[in-house]
């Protein structure tokens, strides 16, 4: 016994009372410590909840969150651009449903912003989430710009934007024309979603998964799905799309090389007769990208996935190639989605 006491007395002699210098690696390495404790807050347009904005209950977060923050949205309509800032990690809007539950706003890349300038395409967004660890469930977010004149193809005007790491959203909806959802930075992972739009209606430099997601065009003229921006060659960003659905009117492009190094794969996909002849574009047409984006197609089907295959720089992989793009590691998603959640 005298031992184990006098163990305990070095132990806590050297932790709390033995200087380190600031270049000690004992002082630099911490553990990661999750969220600790809950809460939870409604959000109701009528009054019945805590609050009747959902910026308002965001707002009552506190910074540097550490607890996990369930936001209840009421079923409604609520026409409010939203923002989660990066110091309010751990929070999730539960809506109560995907056509009942709305979030909205209606700016485009031609307005000007509260500073007068010109808003940029990412800065359109309906709601931005710049925190990690943000989840949405049961909800839609929707960009409600006018239509534009005709002859254009679209506003730039996205419904979402989300930039924070490690972000899960399920049964929710994105509905908007040109650049809906603005996949920025950071690893994502969306599953039974719908996202509607026309040109580049997925865009961004993301890392992430969509599970079995419907992916509907409103093109007129002409469409595209997915703009992936990968500029180097071993950014781990990318696409990775398996067992979605792709419906809607066209012809459609399914990827374009946003980025030199753009990543894009189709895997168990069907594809409606909507798809363009060629299937990708290179972006930019000088045939320089086609020979360094990474556009990958396994198993896919549907009247349209012959199209899907139309160029040589399409990749149709085999099980071992398209391995890594069909399970949630292509994400790290062992570390933080639940394996009731994938």
């Amino acid at each position: 016994m005298a031992a184990y006491v006098l163990y305990f007395f070095f132990y806590f002699y050297f932790i709390f009372f033995t200087p380190t210098s600031s270049n000690s690696t004992a002082t630099t390495n911490h553990k990661w410590v999750g969220p600790s404790g809950h809460r939870h807050i409604t959000v109701d347009i009528y009054g019945f909840g805590d609050y009747t904005t959902v910026q308002a209950a965001v707002d009552s977060v506190s910074t540097n969150n550490q607890k996990n923050i369930l936001i209840h949205i009421t079923a409604g309509v609520y026409v409010e651009k939203v923002v989660v800032p990066a110091t309010k990690p751990y929070i999730t809007f539960e809506g109560e449903g995907r056509k009942t539950t709305v979030i909205e706003w209606h700016d485009r890349a031609s307005d000007r912003g509260p500073d007068g300038q010109q808003l940029r395409t990412y800065q359109t967004a309906s709601v931005t989430v710049y925190a990690n660890y943000f989840s949405a469930r049961n909800i839609s977010f929707k960009n409600t710009a006018p239509a534009p004149m005709p002859g254009m193809h679209g506003w730039q005007a996205a419904a979402f934007r989300i930039s924070g790491d490690k972000a899960y959203f399920s049964g929710c909806g994105f509905y908007g024309a040109q650049d809906t959802l603005c996949d920025d930075a950071g690893r994502h992972y969306f599953k039974e979603c719908y996202i509607e739009g026309s040109i580049d209606f997925i865009f961004g430099n993301g890392r992430s998964m969509y599970k079995d997601c419907e992916l509907h065009s409103i093109a007129k003229r002409f469409g595209s799905i997915a703009a992936q921006d990968r500029r180097i060659p071993d950014d781990k960003s990318g696409f990775a799309f398996v067992g979605c659905k792709v419906t809607g009117t066209g012809p459609l492009y399914v990827g374009r090389a946003m980025g030199q190094y753009s990543r894009i794969v189709y895997s168990y996909t069907y594809f409606d007769d909507v798809v363009a002849h060629g299937g990708w574009d290179d972006w930019d047409h000088t045939g320089n990208k086609s020979k360094t984006a990474y556009f990958g197609v396994y198993r896919c089907w549907g009247p349209g996935a012959a199209a899907v295959r139309g160029v040589s720089w399409a990749r149709e992989l085999d099980y071992e190639s398209a391995h890594k793009f069909l399970v949630k590691s292509f994400v790290n998603g062992r570390h933080w989605i639940a394996p009731s959640d994938a």
